[in-house]
């Protein structure tokens, strides 16, 4: 059913069979309406923190791009003189005491895959804590950030906000434009409209969105990661490409562009556990989303593919000249 529906969503028009879910997507846009209106007018309270936040995120279900993206925004700000620190949720995580420092060392089952993988990317703070408000004081009280960038939660209101940036996928954009169940979307199409920037992971971007691209690396090995080999170098009888993330056919299509011809693709849900029964035993390539959940049962020839965001300099003065006038 998941796979039916995530299908059905990224057609161009609505499927007929969808709209036996209407009554269910009204009552969804009423209480998503609603609950906006009760944090923009202080029915429900939201609470502003002492520096600036820079929230990420997106208005559909489903991986968009959004880590690429902060873990390039994190390090830019570093480098440009800022002590920024990162704001997860920590999805997937099992961890019970919050808010939770996520280390270098850190254990995707515990912390969450994605905050896992950023932390090997980042030398900034990063925090995860399903109370987004505690997590983000934490950041600032304890780890002493001037500038807090929030891995999703643009419909997390109780936290606000300063900068908004919505990361649109190139590819299937809105799909059926329908919020759920009947589409993909957490809030109607003209929520983009409200944003300070619209960063659209490949593809083409239209008129006041940003486009992002994702750089492919050298192929690294999961079990030991001082290995690297370029794409052309991988030389096997059987690959299979493993993703087990929002959008899995553009992690296959990436694999293709960079000369890598698999002998099968298995794709999993988002955020999946993986067991070494998943996996076949001949060579594989997979993100590294879902690499770091693997570390521990990886063979020598299973392989990860690491994504850079590049991000036009344009957009990355824009966010400076906003940041100092806050």
């Amino acid at each position: 059913m998941s796979e039916w529906l995530q299908k059905a969503w990224y057609q161009p028009s609505v499927n007929p069979l969808l709209w036996l879910l209407l009554p269910f997507n009204l009552m969804f846009a009423i209480l998503s309406y609603a609950r906006r209106r009760l944090y923009k007018y202080g029915v429900k309270a939201s609470y502003q923190i002492d520096c600036p936040v820079i929230v990420v995120g997106n208005i559909s279900v489903g991986g968009n791009g959004k880590t690429p993206l902060v873990i390039a925004l994190a390090n830019y700000l570093k480098q440009q003189g800022y002590n920024p620190g990162v704001l997860s949720r920590g999805y997937g995580g099992e961890s019970t005491a919050y808010p939770h420092v996520v280390t270098q060392d850190a254990i995707a089952q515990q912390v969450g895959d994605e905050p896992a993988m950023m932390k090997r990317r980042l030398s900034c703070p990063l925090v995860i804590d399903p109370d987004r408000v505690r997590g983000a004081n934490h950041l600032v009280n304890t780890c002493n950030v001037n500038v807090i960038i929030c891995d999703d939660g643009l419909q997390h209101y109780r936290l606000q906000r300063d900068i908004e940036i919505a990361v649109v996928d190139g590819a299937r954009r809105l799909g059926n434009q329908q919020l759920l169940p009947m589409g993909p979307l957490r809030e109607g199409p003209s929520r983009l409209s409200s944003v300070d920037f619209v960063v659209v992971n490949g593809d083409q971007a239209g008129p006041n969105e940003i486009l992002m691209g994702l750089v492919p690396g050298q192929l690294v090995n999961i079990k030991h990661p001082s290995r690297t080999s370029g794409a052309h170098q991988l030389q096997a009888a059987s690959i299979s490409a493993v993703a087990g993330i929002g959008n899995p056919q553009r992690f296959f299509d990436t694999l293709k562009r960079q000369g890598i011809s698999v002998t099968s693709q298995l794709a999993f849900p988002d955020h999946h556990q993986f067991d070494p029964s998943d996996i076949p035993e001949h060579t594989v390539v997979m993100t590294e989303k879902d690499a770091i959940k693997c570390c521990e049962f990886a063979s020598d020839d299973w392989w990860y593919l690491p994504v850079t965001a590049q991000l036009p300099e344009q957009f990355l003065t824009s966010l400076i000249t906003k940041l100092k006038q806050l």
